[in-house]
C-alpha cells in the first residue's frame, strides 16, 4: 500500500507529516505527435488558461510543460511548423523542454550539448527533458556535468531546485531540468535537476506500484509519474495513487504500446475529464 497520503485535489510535500499543503498534482506532457500531423493537439496544449504559468490578473492552469522532441532531438535544421507551436505553448504559460534522449548514458557530452544548442537557438526552450537518462551511482558524473551545463546554457548557474532554491506552485524557471529514468534512479540524481520521472509503465505495474522510500524526504514537486495504458475507469484511483506517492506532476493516458505505437504522441481521450480534475477550484 502507498505511504503517503494527502487531501484530495492537492499534494502534501513527501515526508511532510504535518498535512501542510504545498501544491497542486500538475500535468506534464512528454511529447506529443509533429504539429504539422497534430494540430489540434497543440492547438488544445496552448489554450489560454492551461498553463500553469499564467500572467498577471490570470488563474494558474494544471499544465506544467509539454516536451518537443523534432526528430529524436531538435533535427538538423529549423522545423517551421515547431517553432510556432513552441511560441504559442510559451505564450500560454506553458514551459517547453528540449527532449535530449541520453540512451541510457551512451551519447557522448558534445553530441547532448550541440542539440541543447540548436533546441535554444531554434525554439527558445526553456529546459530539457534527458530521456533514457542513466540511474545508476556510477554514471552520475557524467549527468552532473552535463546538467550543468546545460541550466549554465539557459543562464542559470543554480544547481536545481535544491535547499533554498524552491519552485513555487506550478512555477518552472528558466533551466528547468528533468530526468526521465527507466528504473528509480539513485537518490544523488535528485541534486542534478528539478524534477526525476521515478514512474514510466503501464497502469498495470502503476497500480501495486511503491515509491522509494528516500523520496519521502523531499517535496512533491521533485516527481513526475507517467502512466500509459490508463482505462477512463480507473482515472481517479490512478490520482490518488500519485498523490500518496509523493509526485507533484501526471500524465495519463489511454493510449498503449500495442503494435509498437508511441503512447504519448496524441493526447488521452479522457484528457478534458483530466484537466478538470487537475484544475484550479475543481473539488474531487
Amino acid at each position: 500500500m502507498p505511504y503517503l497520503t494527502t487531501p484530495p485535489g492537492q499534494v502534501r510535500p513527501a515526508g511532510d507529516s504535518s498535512g501542510a499543503v504545498r501544491q497542486r498534482l500538475g500535468l506534464g506532457v512528454p511529447g506529443c505527435a509533429h504539429p504539422m500531423l497534430a494540430p489540434m493537439e497543440w492547438a488544445e496544449l496552448s489554450r489560454p488558461g492551461l498553463g500553469a504559468g499564467a500572467g498577471p490578473g490570470g488563474d494558474a492552469g494544471p499544465l506544467h510543460w509539454v516536451v518537443l522532441d523534432i526528430s529524436d532531438g531538435p533535427g538538423a535544421r529549423p522545423d517551421p511548423f515547431c517553432a510556432p507551436a513552441a511560441a504559442a505553448l510559451r505564450s500560454a504559460g506553458v514551459a517547453v523542454l528540449g527532449r535530449l534522449d541520453m540512451r541510457d548514458g551512451a551519447r557522448t557530452f558534445g553530441e547532448l550539448v550541440s542539440e541543447a544548442h540548436r533546441f535554444l537557438d531554434w525554439y527558445r526552450v526553456d529546459g530539457f527533458c534527458l530521456a533514457h537518462c542513466p540511474g545508476d551511482p556510477g554514471r552520475l558524473g557524467h549527468v552532473q556535468r552535463l546538467t550543468a551545463t546545460l541550466r549554465a546554457l539557459c543562464g542559470g548557474a543554480d544547481g536545481g531546485t535544491g535547499p533554498g532554491r524552491r519552485a513555487q506552485c506550478g512555477e518552472v524557471r528558466s533551466g528547468h531540468l528533468v530526468l526521465a529514468h527507466d528504473s528509480h534512479p539513485h537518490p544523488e540524481y535528485l541534486q542534478c535537476a528539478d524534477q526525476l520521472v521515478t514512474y514510466t509503465g503501464s497502469w498495470a505495474d502503476y497500480r501495486w506500484s511503491r515509491a522509494e522510500e528516500w523520496t519521502a524526504a523531499y517535496p512533491a514537486e521533485r516527481f513526475c509519474h507517467l502512466v500509459h495504458s490508463l482505462p477512463r475507469t480507473h482515472l481517479e484511483e490512478a490520482l490518488r495513487i500519485a498523490r500518496w506517492q509523493g509526485a507533484g506532476t501526471v500524465c495519463f493516458t489511454d493510449r498503449t504500446r500495442a503494435r509498437g505505437q508511441d503512447p504519448w504522441a496524441a493526447l488521452p481521450g479522457y484528457w478534458d475529464e483530466l484537466v478538470s480534475c487537475l484544475g484550479t477550484g475543481v473539488s474531487e
